[in-house]
């Protein structure tokens, strides 16, 4: 009797680990899995054991890798990639193709890249999973998973961190019917996120706001969704909505030269809104010049661009302060009268008997807890649109763009040293990316 009494103890001690819920494909796809039972048996199990472990470490995206037989498993945490542990190709295979049915993909095409989403809940907590897989040329599928808190998910220029100044030039760059706006930053730096941010600052009780997208169009309060009817094409819908009287109008990213054929032929009826794929607001501006193939275009309709670059944030359960050394302050800038900076601890933390302590709970020992935008703007001023229409490069680009005082990244990101958000290392890290 005694030892059953003390192995039900033992199992109460080894409590069971919640995995998470799949709840449904976002695109309302049903999985069929009694129709795919041989997979689900292979594959669910897994699937949730490997994304509930990743929740658990906080990634924001869980990526499978296949590597010849074996299987790369990796948690990107705040931007940064960690390993996950490696696993036989046949496993990674089953898991990859459980999820895609959940996803609602197509699992007999592998051959082409593929997108969906899935509704899941973990902790009683809603999350979205982004799922993306493609092939690659030593074969098999890279598969990535987005995780998002749904309760979390932030959209509004307030919750993004938008600094007082860029909501403004925002808001005055959207109040004439002409131009364009354009957003940019680097893959997975929230590029979305900050494009539709910057088409918030304009006010939408003031503006006609619409949005024209081949694809899906993003969800924003008082922003209607203009959709291209059958038969016509972006530039038709256009002209349409300005014939609606529209004032401002969101459009798919920005990535081809035909896309700017329908900037010039609009450009002085409607002010466009847009994203791109760039380093930051300079390099954005010298890959407008090859989409428009003329500089003295981009000077006439560009109105202004912003960027953002997304830094870790220090854990401030665990974060160690420190006096900096004054030829430091002045090296990178910050003012002469800072008495302190904050970094990750640099080595093991001790309890007051010199003991070793067990790494950080709420960080999981990283340092680091989140992340936040830096962020810039180039407004296309008399002095910016002359270098403009010059086809002037970066260098110059922002040499004017801190003559005339707009804000840069790297100032952005002294303010986050100063006030302890951030360290110096992580902004010394971020922009060696």
């Amino acid at each position: 009797m005694a030892l059953f009494r003390k192995q039900a103890e033992e199992d109460e001690e080894e409590e069971e680990l919640e995995q998470i819920l799949f709840q449904g494909a976002l695109n309302g796809q049903d999985a069929n899995l009694a129709k795919n039972a041989k997979l689900a048996r292979a594959g669910l199990v897994p699937a949730k054991e490997m994304i509930t472990d990743g929740m658990l470490r906080r990634a924001e995206i869980i990526r499978l890798d296949p590597k010849g037989e074996r299987t790369l498993i990796s948690f990107i945490i705040d931007g940064v990639p960690y390993p996950g542990g490696r696993m036989p190709g046949k496993r990674a295979n089953a898991i990859t193709q459980m999820i895609k049915l959940l996803a609602g993909l197509d699992i007999q095409e592998r051959k082409r890249l593929q997108t969906g989403g899935i509704k899941a809940e973990y902790d009683d907590t809603k999350y979205r999973l982004d799922v993306t897989s493609r092939p690659v040329k030593t074969g098999g599928e890279q598969l990535m998973i987005k995780v998002t808190n749904v309760k979390k998910d932030i959209n509004t220029p307030d919750e993004l961190g938008f600094p007082d100044v860029v909501k403004e030039k925002a808001k005055s760059w959207g109040s004439t019917r002409s131009g364009f706006i354009l957003s940019v930053g680097t893959p997975q730096s929230g590029l979305t996120k900050l494009a539709l941010g910057v088409l918030r600052c304009i006010d939408a009780y003031v503006y006609s706001m619409y949005t024209v997208c081949e694809g899906p169009s993003p969800d924003v309060m008082n922003v209607s969704d203009f959709e291209i009817e059958e038969g016509q094409d972006v530039s038709s819908s256009i002209l349409r909505v300005i014939r609606a009287e529209g004032d401002v109008v969101w459009l798919d990213p920005l990535k081809t030269e035909e896309q700017t054929k329908v900037y010039n032929e609009y450009i002085d009826q409607i002010t466009f809104v847009t994203e791109m794929q760039a380093k930051d607001a300079a390099s954005g501006i010298g890959q407008l010049y090859k989409l428009f193939g003329d500089p003295k275009v981009v000077a006439k309709g560009l109105k202004g661009i912003v960027s953002q670059k997304l830094i870790r944030k220090l854990c401030k359960k665990c974060r160690e302060a420190y006096r900096p050394n004054p030829k430091l302050l002045k090296k990178v800038g910050l003012p002469p009268e800072t008495k302190v900076l904050y970094r990750k601890p640099r080595g093991p933390q001790l309890d007051e008997k010199g003991e070793e302590l067990p790494p950080c709970r709420r960080c999981g020992g990283i340092g680091f807890i989140g992340r936040t935008p830096l962020f810039e703007y180039i407004e296309n001023s008399e002095g910016m649109q002359a270098l403009i229409a010059q086809g002037a490069g970066p260098i110059d680009l922002k040499a004017q763009a801190k003559k005339e005082k707009m804000l840069t990244l790297q100032q952005d990101g002294l303010r986050l040293i100063a006030d302890g958000t951030t360290s110096l290392e992580e902004l010394q890290r971020a922009f060696k990316r």
